[in-house]
This record gives structure tokens, sequence and C-alpha cells, in this order.
């Protein structure tokens, strides 16, 4: 069991951000067991295609050794995102990594198992092998994760949005109670039932909280003392991720409202941008934003703000729809 003590400027520094480098360094544990991740099979199939190219195992072989299952994750590995953070930046600040953090955060991992050859490695020389880690993030990214990056960004900015909302309408205590089970919140401080038994104070450097795809069901967290204080959260509606992002031929929800709009219905069950439909569907940026319009207009689609991003969903009518297509019932 985990505590983590908030002073006032803790509860108002909680912030919830997208961290594309949490969800390349964490697949590696879905592709590394499968049985634990069977939602993630789609995605795992094409993964260990990738990887069994050597230009690519080479290269990425430093990850893998840090990233193993059951192992803990250096915290340096991992760092806190901020809002509409990219991954080039992210990478930016691993490479940027005190060797002395390198070293303290590596140690911290081996209670639960000893280091890997590579890990004892860049334990011994920290500032020669970081760039050979980095790069190792960079192209299993750019290899494995890149491709799928607009539907699994989609998912997570979804997530974001709704517990924003959750955050505002219902305060700290009712947030951090329905983020997870395992989360109990005493009034000054979140308790959390793990296995790390970490007591910590955030000592008013608040908490970003990122979404995650791939850490199963657990919040895992960044708290030693050089690490800015940070929490990865199970995304809600993952059995959603690898679903068809095409009606099905024959769809009756098409013949009603074309093929065009019900693609875009099938994928809003979680919020969206225009930008992430029109890479999902291959629709022009224009072509998503006129259907949304006609939708919107017909009251089967809603659409809210977040930061810069406009994201749309289905309404409540739309879901009916939805539902009686994909269960083959006619609806026109």
């Amino acid at each position: 069991m985990s505590e983590l003590r908030f002073t006032l400027a803790d509860v108002a520094g909680v912030r919830l951000a997208v961290s594309p480098v949490n969800e390349t360094v964490m697949s590696i544990w879905a592709m590394a067991s499968p049985v634990h991740h069977p939602v993630h099979l789609p995605w795992i199939d094409r993964a260990r295609v990738t990887l069994r190219r050597p230009e690519v195992a080479g290269r990425v072989r430093p990850l893998l050794e840090l990233a193993r299952p059951r192992s803990w994750l250096p915290d340096f590995l991992t760092p806190a995102a901020r809002p509409n953070v990219e991954m080039a930046e992210q990478l930016e600040q691993i490479a940027a990594t005190p060797p002395a953090v390198v070293v303290q955060d590596l140690l911290a991992t081996t209670p639960r198992l000893p280091l890997s050859p590579f890990g004892l490695a860049l334990l011994a020389d920290p500032r020669g092998l970081l760039p050979q880690l980095v790069d190792a993030v960079r192209v299993w990214y750019d290899e494995a994760i890149a491709p799928d990056w607009p539907r699994m960004r989609a998912l997570l900015d979804a997530d974001v949005s709704y517990r924003a909302a959750q955050l505002a309408e219902g305060g700290a205590g009712r947030f951090f109670e329905q983020l997870h089970p395992s989360l109990r919140w005493l009034g000054d401080r979140v308790v959390s039932d793990d296995p790390f038994e970490r007591d910590f104070d955030l000592r008013g450097r608040g908490l970003t909280l990122n979404p995650t795809l791939f850490t199963g069901h657990q919040v895992l967290w960044n708290l030693l003392e050089d690490s800015l204080p940070a929490g990865a959260y199970p995304v809600r509606a993952v059995g959603t991720l690898w679903e068809a992002t095409a009606p099905p031929p024959g769809d009756s929800l098409a013949r009603v409202v074309g093929p065009g709009r019900a693609a875009l219905l099938h994928l809003l069950e979680t919020a969206t941008t225009t930008t992430d439909l029109a890479r999902l569907t291959a629709m022009s940026a224009g072509g998503v934003s006129q259907h949304l319009a006609a939708l919107h207009a017909a009251g089967l689609v809603s659409r809210s703000r977040q930061g810069r991003h406009v994201l749309y969903r289905n309404t409540d009518a739309a879901r009916v729809l939805v539902r009686a297509s994909r269960g083959g019932d006619s609806i026109g």
C-alpha cells in the first residue's frame, strides 16, 4: 500500500495529460506477455512481426531489456507529461536526464528484479549509453506505435476529457475515488492499494496523471525524490481500441445516414477530434467536418472543447442507432 500526501498546492496542481513515451515504453509489456493483455492481440501480432526485422530488433534491444515483464521501470524513462506534449519533446527530456538520476532510478528498480545486462552497462556508463536507450525508444515509437497513434491518441484524449470533467464537477476527493478502484481519498492524502509501499509527500509539486493503454490493472507511480510526481492509470474503454473503424458490409446504419457518417458514428463511442477522425477514416478533414456538422444538427453528435481541441462524441440517440446496427437489427 502507498500513500501520497497532498498540500492545497498539490490539489490545485493535479493535471491530466497524454504521454506518447509512456505508451511506447509500456507497450513492451503487452508484446512480451500477451496472455495478460488479450485486448491488444491485434496490435501485438503486428508488433512482433516488426520486431523480427533485424534492423529494428538490434536498435530496440536496450528498451526491451529495461521494460521487462514484472520489472519496475526507472522513473526517468517515463517522465511526467505536460498537456499536449509531443514525442520529440519527451525524448529530449529523457536524453537530458543527469547521470546521477539515471543511476538512482536504475537502482530503485532492483528490489523487483536484478538489472539486465544493458541495465548494468547503463548503470556503469549513464552518460555514454543513454543515447542508445533514447534511440531505442524513438525507433520503437516510429515502427510500432506511430502507425496506430491517431487511434490510440483519440482514446487517451477522450479519457482526459472525461476525467477533467469529473475533477471540475466533483472535486479532488471524488475524482480520485472514481479514477481507479484501488484509490481512496482521505482528506489530505491518496491511499493506493498496491504492492509498492511508498509514503510520499508531494511537497507542493502537484501530480500529473496519464491515462495509459498498457498498464493492465494497476496505477503506477513515479515517486522518486528527483522525479516530478506522476501516475499512470488504465484508460477507460480500452476494449474498443482495436474495433473496426468502418461499418461492416450491409450495415443498416450506413443505409440510413450514408457510409461516411456511419463510419464516424461507429468511431465516436469515445470523444475524438476532427483531425483524428480524418486519419482513422482516410477522409479529408473538410469532409469529416461537413459530416460532423450534419450529425450535430440532427442531434446525433455532441461537441466540447478540451484545451486547443474540439472533441466530438455520440449522443444517446446515436448510441442507440449504433448498438442496433451492430446487433443486426434493422433501423431503416
